[in-house]
This record gives C-alpha cells, structure tokens and sequence, in this order.
C-alpha cells in the first residue's frame, strides 16, 4: 500500500508539519510500547517452550521495536525547517528512514530463513513445545492485529508513507504470528516439523516486505515521480486557476511524503509581466492549498507557443 491508495490523495487534508509530526509520534510511542511487552514476552516463552516459531516471531517484533525508534528519529529531523544547505527542508530523511526500515527487515529475514534451515536439517533434534505458546502466539496475534489497525488510520489521516509503511510491519509481525500459531498447533498434534517450518514462512514474509520497503525507498532517492493520476489532480487545479489557458511539461519527484512541483504554465501573450506573475502565484496558491506539494516552480509561456517559447535559438557566427 502507499498514499495514492486513499480515496482523497488528489485533495490533501490540511494538516501542518508539525501535526503530521505529532501524529507520527504518538502512534509510534505506542508501538513501542505493544513491540516492548511482545518482544519480551514472546523470546521469554519461547524459549521456555521450546518454540523455535515463537522465538522468531519476538525477533520479528523486536526489529519492530528497532523501526519504531527508526521512525521517532526520522520524525525528530524531518520537521526541522528549511536552511541553506536543505532549502527545500528535511522531508527525505523520512525516506531515508524508509530505507533503513528495509535494510533492516531484510537481515532479519534471512537470519530467521537460515536459523530454520538449520532446523530442518535436523528434524530429530526438534522438540515438542507446551502449550503456553500457543496461548501466546493467540494473545500476539489479536495485539499485532489491533496495533496495525489503528496505525493505518493515523497514517491515512495525515498521508505519511514512513506511517504506512510501519503500519503494514505491524500487519506483516501478526501475518506471522498466525502462522505461528498454526506451526505450534501442529507441534501440538504430533508434528514437530511445523514449527520450525512456521519459522521458516515467517522469515520470508519478513525477508520479501524488508526488500520491497527498501526498493520503494531507493527509487524515490532517486526522484521517483508521483503517479499519473496524483499528476493529473495537480495538473487539473492548475488549468482551473483563472488565466491559465493550458499546462504542460508538468513534472514531479518525491521529497519525503510532500512532492516538488515543476510546471509551464500558458498565459495570453498579451498580458503584461506583472499579470502573468499574479496569475502564477495564483496557480500556486491553489495548488499548496489542495495537494501534498511542499513547492511548485513555474515558468509563464505565451499562450499556444509553448513550441516557440522551448525552440532552439541559433546564433550565427561572427564574420
């Protein structure tokens, strides 16, 4: 999921910096807290209960504990204002922050791939674990459930990717501890191998979201564009602007969860300079009012020369 999944991305909410900051915060305060208790409690009765699954499942929650201080930090800096060497603010340290969420997903998983593995190479080595665990991958489930739920809301309401993405953790640690659940329940019955095999499904879910994170992450470092029909919203509220005949070369990159704007817009060509000006700040105006655009750059053309107005002059050379 990312934003252009809300039914609304093309008119944004208004919600300040500083709000989607405070929002930020708060949910991840208390994720902190779900992520604390989950990872005690399950590495603890894991390893109690001879449960290799459920022993992954709090590692698993214990590198959401690590994301959520991840995105505390990226909070901390993002909001902090423009200056002369980051006019356009800090935003991407979120994105940043996204990458690492990645990075860090990824070696988790392939360090609970190889740890199940290593199990499975020795099926007669795997104990049967008590009943308890079951208990607890249940109470981790309901819990991990509850936490993404509400964090998605939070997410939706202020538009932040960064949220999104740690919300849909959340929903991944209780995917995995169904999964869990169904291994130890199958350890229960009289067969041992489903446990680790349980370890083993979760380390890939873990794996596979790590490196999508980490991939969406890196292409908007690379000034990823936002999608069509975020461009077309934007498009729309300019040509709507009074004075503004036509639009075009409209183009987009992600700074953190706001975008940077550039756009020709076509004017009379035989307005003066001071109308064609107004009829600019107009169009941006409106456009930072409706969407998630931190800064649009426009450049005025003459109404239908925009061909002309980018032509090449050649300049002959000197006799």
């Amino acid at each position: 999921m990312n934003l252009t999944d809300f039914p609304d991305h093309d008119e944004d909410a208004q919600h300040s910096p500083a709000e989607r900051a405070a929002a930020a915060s708060r949910s991840t305060w208390v994720s902190v807290g779900v992520n604390l208790v989950l990872t005690l409690t399950q590495i603890g009765v894991g390893l109690l209960a001879k449960s290799q699954g459920l022993v992954a499942d709090g590692i698993h929650s214990l590198s959401d504990l690590v994301a959520d201080f991840v995105v505390l930090l990226a909070g901390h800096h993002s909001k902090k204002d423009a200056d002369l060497d980051h006019p356009y603010g800090h935003q991407r340290f979120e994105t940043a922050a996204s990458l690492v969420l990645g990075a860090l997903l990824l070696a988790v998983g392939v360090g609970m791939l190889w740890s199940a593995v290593r199990k499975l190479e020795e099926p007669d080595l795997v104990p049967q674990v008590h009943t308890v665990a079951l208990w607890v991958a249940g109470g981790a489930l309901i819990a991990k459930e509850a936490l993404f739920r509400y964090m998605l809301a939070v997410a939706k309401r202020v538009k932040s990717s960064m949220l999104v993405a740690n919300a849909w953790h959340a929903r991944s640690d209780a995917a995995s501890s169904l999964v869990v659940g169904i291994g130890i329940a199958g350890n229960l019955a009289g067969y041992p191998m489903l446990d680790p095999i349980a370890a083993l499904i979760v380390g890939f879910m873990v794996a596979r979201m790590g490196w999508s994170f980490g991939w969406d992450a890196l292409h908007d470092l690379m000034d990823r564009a936002v999608d069509e029909a975020e461009v077309e919203a934007i498009r729309r509220t300019l040509i709507e602007t009074p004075g503004v005949a036509d639009v075009h070369d409209v183009r987009t990159r992600k700074m953190g969860d706001m975008i940077v704007v550039d756009a020709h817009l076509e004017v009379d060509a035989l307005i003066s300079v001071e109308a064609g000006h107004d009829i600019a700040v107009m169009a941006r105006q409106r456009v930072l009012q409706r969407h998630r655009v931190l800064n649009l750059m426009t450049h005025i053309d003459p109404w239908r020369r925009p061909d002309l107005d980018h032509a090449v002059l050649v300049i002959p050379a000197p006799q």
